[in-house]
């Protein structure tokens, strides 16, 4: 039978995905290592263009130093680059992670903000990072976090036809249950990361290869 004759829209496909990829990786949990909010914050914004192991290995030292948004803040701009050299782009890493620090003692009382309006408001956040703050640091489920392996798979496997991630964003949020938002990005990293690979992709030991046009 056909793809399209099997699976009749791309909503009933993304509800398959879904509950294939919930017994795949069944205890997606965000990867980084954080205790605050404010830590969750800064490794969710240093693992921009670097791996989350990376930012995993970085942090323990920068968080003993900086341990809060106050710290942070006032911190020596230079150390604070030297701390976090290693996740690359350091410089408007550390500007951004002040800056945004900075405001968050100077505008928000010295917490994260729990909205997405405000999180915007930061310097250096984006939906991407403040969807995983929201969803992990609040338990809010406001939007569906958009990174390389959920773009590349999201188009592989037709729930897209977009490149912008916050159209991408918008045609998921449409597919999925609101619940499912946060934890289906990262079962799709890990997907990503383990089978389905950027240039070659293991299609044929695929659980997903029945719903997905890309073979």
């Amino acid at each position: 039978m056909s793809l399209n004759r099997k699976w009749a829209s791309n909503q009933q496909r993304a509800l398959e995905i879904l509950v294939r990829l919930k017994r795949l990786y069944p205890d997606a949990k965000c990867s980084l290592d954080y205790e605050t909010t404010v830590q969750l914050l800064v490794a969710t914004m240093l693992s921009a263009q670097c791996t989350d192991e990376r930012v995993n290995k970085v942090t323990p030292a920068l968080f003993a130093r900086f341990p809060d948004a106050k710290a942070l803040a006032q911190g020596d701009r230079e150390e604070l680059e030297n701390l976090i050299h290693s996740t690359g782009f350091y410089r408007n890493k550390a500007k951004n992670i002040q800056g945004a620090c900075q405001k968050i003692i100077t505008e928000f009382n010295g917490e994260v903000p729990p909205y997405m309006d405000k999180l915007l408001q930061l310097p250096g956040v984006a939906r991407k990072t403040a969807n995983v703050v929201l969803a992990h640091g609040f338990g809010k489920n406001i939007g569906v976090t958009v990174d390389t392996h959920v773009k590349r798979l999201s188009n592989r496997l037709g729930l897209t036809e977009y490149s912008d991630p916050l159209k991408i964003e918008r045609d998921l949020m449409r597919l999925l249950p609101q619940e499912d938002w946060e934890n289906w990005s990262i079962r799709l990293i890990y997907h990503g990361r383990a089978v389905c690979k950027a240039r070659k992709p293991d299609c044929q030991n695929c659980t997903l290869r029945d719903v997905c046009p890309y073979l």
